[in-house]
């Protein structure tokens, strides 16, 4: 009996402990606190933005060009001769005024032409003067002979033969000035400032009659062809202005560590037949005088001011797609394409024309080739 009092006993401490415990579990497990779930609507990508509003910007009108000399020439003889000497500095790379001699040619037989036609006036005047005196005394003879009237020949006066005289007269004396002037010719001279481009002749060679001597640029000033569109042209102020006041340009070396200023010289008036474009001319005047000389060949980005322009957006031109379109973020946060009217360009924005009653717009700084008209983005302000 003792016995099974004692396993009742037992049993029922055993119960009361997993109450106790099963208790205590539920007290800890009620103290857990439950994260409610959070509900997110959908994630749309972030895109990269700049506001713009309409401003008024004076142009700039931008263009390339290549660096030529005024004059490019190849300098050649004329006359024949062997060459007696050279100018000391007769040398590529330096330079000469105009008028200073380059080369000389041996002068012997030039001399020699020259007291040959001396001969040939002297000679040609003492036979007009013959003819002069043989003239007088036929029109004395005539008069003696009591005949009346002119003479039945003008032979009989001499005066065909007198006429003949002065014209041999005449001819030694054009063939004395050409003597002269060949003789003057074995001294080949620089006709105008110039740098020796190269050297083509050397002392004791024999040249002919327009043999190539050497070639020269002119060293007055530099001239840039600039090549611009329409829409170019019509940004620039007046043309009378352009080239009357010496308007100012800005070029800069395409490696960009250089600079000059220079002019709008002149505009040419017609079209080149390659690019179809008309070209504004720049000058620099005493090109390698400058302390950055500005040699010939080299290519240089010409900056023109232009005329005031107003009502444009001035954009990054990261923001014109491949395609030539400027991509929106209107007030839904969803994307729409326009057609860009590009009114003018520099090196780090484009100027556009905005839409008509569009005064403010949000536009995508970086637009990419996957974007479509109506997708939602969330748009994000750089700068």
């Amino acid at each position: 009996m003792k016995l099974k009092m004692l396993t009742i006993a037992v049993t029922l401490a055993s119960a009361a402990s997993i109450v106790a415990v099963a208790a205590y579990n539920g007290e800890q497990m009620s103290a857990v606190i439950v994260p409610a779930v959070e509900t997110r609507g959908p994630q749309y990508p972030d895109v990269a933005i700049v506001e713009v509003a309409r401003r008024d910007y004076r142009a700039t009108i931008t263009g390339h060009g290549e660096a030529k000399p005024r004059y490019e020439l190849d300098l050649t003889a004329e006359v024949s001769g062997q060459v007696e000497s050279l100018a000391d500095r007769f040398e590529t790379g330096l330079e000469f005024e105009k008028g200073d001699a380059l080369v000389r040619l041996n002068q012997t037989d030039y001399q020699q032409a020259v007291a040959s036609a001396k001969a040939s006036v002297a000679d040609a005047r003492l036979a007009l003067l013959e003819e002069q005196r043989q003239g007088q005394q036929a029109l004395k003879e005539w008069k003696r002979s009591g005949l009346k009237g002119q003479p039945d020949s003008s032979l009989v006066l001499r005066e065909p033969q007198l006429q003949a005289a002065e014209a041999k007269l005449e001819n030694a004396k054009r063939e004395l000035e050409k003597a002269k002037r060949d003789l003057g010719k074995t001294t080949i001279k620089a006709p105008f400032n110039a740098l020796i481009i190269s050297r083509e002749v050397q002392p004791g060679s024999y040249i002919q009659a327009g043999s190539k001597v050497a070639m020269l640029y002119s060293t007055d000033r530099i001239e840039i062809s600039i090549p611009l569109s329409g829409n170019q042209w019509g940004n620039l102020p007046p043309l009378n202005s352009l080239g009357n006041e010496q308007w100012p340009v800005e070029l800069t070396s395409t490696e960009g560590n250089k600079q000059w200023q220079g002019y709008v010289e002149r505009v040419e008036q017609h079209l080149d037949s390659a690019s179809r474009q008309r070209s504004l001319i720049v000058v620099v005047e005493q090109p390698l005088q400058k302390a950055n000389p500005l040699y010939a060949g080299t290519f240089v980005e010409a900056k023109v001011q232009g005329r005031d322009l107003s009502e444009l957006w001035q954009l990054p031109a990261s923001a014109i797609s491949q395609t030539g379109e400027i991509w929106l973020v209107d007030d839904n946060q969803s994307l729409f394409s326009i057609k860009a009217k590009k009114q003018f360009e520099d090196s780090n924005y484009v100027y556009v024309v905005p839409p008509d009653g569009t005064e403010y717009a949000r536009v995508v700084i970086r637009p990419l080739n996957s974007y479509v008209q109506g997708m939602y983005v969330q748009p994000v302000v750089e700068g």
